[in-house]
């Protein structure tokens, strides 16, 4: 396992709501990950449809392992969601960060959720880049 999986993993043992969601890393590399989990009832609305605060938090988990490859930890600075057509019970999201901008200090992201083809949420975030480094080096 390289040292940017090992970041990843790490984040997620800790992280016990990301764990909740059944979120499964299905790729990472250096500013850029791919997550997936399944839709269950737990996590409808009073409408029937999966809440918002769901595909929000898969969005922010994605951005936090995609932001915290680089070795430094990163934390959130803003972020904004934009819901564009409703997830269902047993709808299986693929959540896909890309990397916009990256500094020494900041980072730009972008997350687009999906169910098979169809477009469900996109995602924008800003994280702050600290001084603290992970337990490993990107280059394990």
């Amino acid at each position: 396992m390289n040292g940017i999986r090992k970041i990843v993993e790490q984040m997620l043992a800790d992280d016990p709501f990301s764990r909740w969601m059944g979120i499964d890393v299905v790729h990472v590399s250096e500013g850029h990950c791919t997550l997936q989990m399944t839709v269950r009832d737990d996590m409808l609305n009073g409408f029937g449809v999966c809440h918002g605060g769901i595909l929000f938090s898969l969005a922010d988990s994605a951005i936090a392992f995609a932001s915290n490859t680089r070795g430094k930890k990163a934390l959130t600075l803003e972020d904004n969601i934009s819901f564009l057509h409703k997830a269902m019970p047993g709808d299986l999201l693929t959540a896909t960060t890309e990397e916009l901008s990256s500094t020494r200090n900041t980072g730009v992201y972008a997350v687009t959720i999906k169910h098979e083809d169809e477009l469900i949420a996109v995602f924008k975030g800003t994280v702050y880049r600290r001084e603290e480094s992970h337990f490993i080096s990107n280059s394990e």
